[in-house]
């Protein structure tokens, strides 16, 4: 028997290493007479006779399973039984409620134990929202899915812990060779188990996980916002305003000496108080334009179509206006993609085209440019679509090499207020 069938070789001898002599199971292996190799999409070392780190891990969580699994079955039959049985009287339901609360802590150190062991990580399930009063409690608890699941995963693990720890174990004394092949299989199964049972699965926690993401967009971009703003007073219009503020301190103190110097310096302070203004206008126009709040979206579309370097064919088709937000949104995702039209696209002509299909509001902006737009070629799409998805929007390009550009944005609908409708 060759070296590589040795059961007590040391694991740095199992495992492939890198070039600096560290485990890199990740790497692809070559199959050869020590068993199949690794792939690059499976993270654990390709199977071999010897036992290597992983290996010894996977057994020793086969193992452990016995003791977890009856502690988990004892609870589980315990719990449901004393808040069933007793359901009758006033102390029976609380039982349950409780019962599901510490099934959830059982459902942690399984993950735990699995990500410890096995390599499993699945993401920690959200913890209940808080309920007004004791009722409330006790209805959330009784209801709650991620417990159940616990619950159900502690029931059916008692048999499975079983063989698991005999086959293991007879395994380890009499048909050790083989003993990491069978290792892996009983653990791929586990591993099923602890996904399929203690994973947040359901649509809800689904749900919460992308709006928890979504708020920290918003949270970013508004934060963006701000600084943006920040910046342009600071640099703009304030500078602006303190170099007029000096220049008519010495056209104040010239005014006696040499009146024709001081009414040149007045002159020039007029026209710095007319840029000065135009900037205001602009920075204004930037956080929320007044000719979107007074006249809607296509006179708004319009206004910003006709600062495009090329002729835009703007086309708005809503019977009614849209909630303030969403309005707001739309308006400056199209004021974007117009930007990237007059700074990338090389084009002769765009078109903008606004509709409302079911409940999702539809934008999109064409173009005959040279194509080839990218989300990561640095034009901002990418934000633009992060931004859209913290709303429940979404973004789709289509800009082959050559043109044209088409950029299809949908927003949710959300209709006005009546009394916003009515002002």
């Amino acid at each position: 028997m060759s070296a590589d069938l040795d059961p007590v070789e040391s694991a740095e001898s199992s495992r492939p290493s890198g070039p600096s002599g560290s485990d890199s199971p990740g790497t692809p292996e070559t199959p050869g007479p020590s068993g199949p190799s690794g792939s690059a999409d499976d993270p654990r070392p390709p199977l071999r006779f010897a036992y290597g780190r992983e290996t010894w891990k996977e057994i020793a969580f086969l193992l452990s399973n016995l003791f977890t699994s009856v502690a988990g079955f004892v609870y589980a039959i315990v719990g449901i039984a004393l808040g069933v049985g007793l359901s009758v009287t006033v102390i029976g339901l609380p039982l349950l409620a409780l019962g599901l609360g510490g099934a959830r802590l059982i459902g942690r150190s399984e993950r735990a134990r699995a990500r410890g062991l096995l390599g499993v990580k699945v993401v920690e399930p959200s913890p209940l929202p808080r309920h007004r009063g004791f009722f409330g409690w006790l209805w959330g608890s009784l209801k709650d899915p991620v417990a159940w699941r616990t619950q159900l995963y502690g029931l059916i693990r008692l048999p499975w812990g079983i063989v698991t720890f005999t086959v293991t174990l007879v395994s380890l004394l009499v048909l050790w060779p083989v003993l990491p092949f069978v290792a892996r299989g009983l653990a791929n199964a586990d591993r099923g188990m602890v996904r399929g049972l203690l994973s947040p699965s359901d649509e809800l926690e689904r749900r919460i996980a992308e709006l928890e993401s979504d708020r920290g967009v918003v949270v970013d971009t508004a934060a963006a916002d701000l600084r943006r703003i920040e910046r342009d007073l600071h640099d703009g219009a304030q500078a602006r305003l303190v170099a007029l503020a000096m220049g008519l301190g010495l056209a104040k103190e010239k005014l006696l000496e040499d009146p024709e110097a001081a009414a040149a310096m007045v002159d020039e302070a007029h026209g710095e108080v007319k840029l000065a203004l135009q900037e205001l206008r602009d920075l204004a126009r930037g956080i929320h334009p007044a000719v979107l709040t007074d006249r809607g979206l296509s006179a708004a579309l319009s206004s910003v179509s006709a600062r495009c370097t090329v002729p835009v064919t703007v086309n708005v088709d809503l019977a009614e206006r849209p909630a303030e937000a969403i309005e707001g949104i739309a308006y400056f995702t199209v004021s974007e993609l117009l930007q990237n039209v007059s700074k990338h696209a090389r084009a002769r002509s765009a078109s903008v085209e606004v509709w409302r299909a079911d409940e999702r509001l539809m934008l999109q902006v064409r173009d005959d440019g040279a194509g080839g737009a990218r989300f990561d070629g640095g034009t901002g799409l990418a934000g633009l679509s992060e931004r859209l998805g913290a709303v429940d929007g979404l973004l789709v390009l289509d800009s082959p090499e050559g043109g044209p550009t088409t950029v299809t944005a949908e927003l949710p609908w959300r209709s006005r207020p009546a009394t916003a409708s009515r002002r």
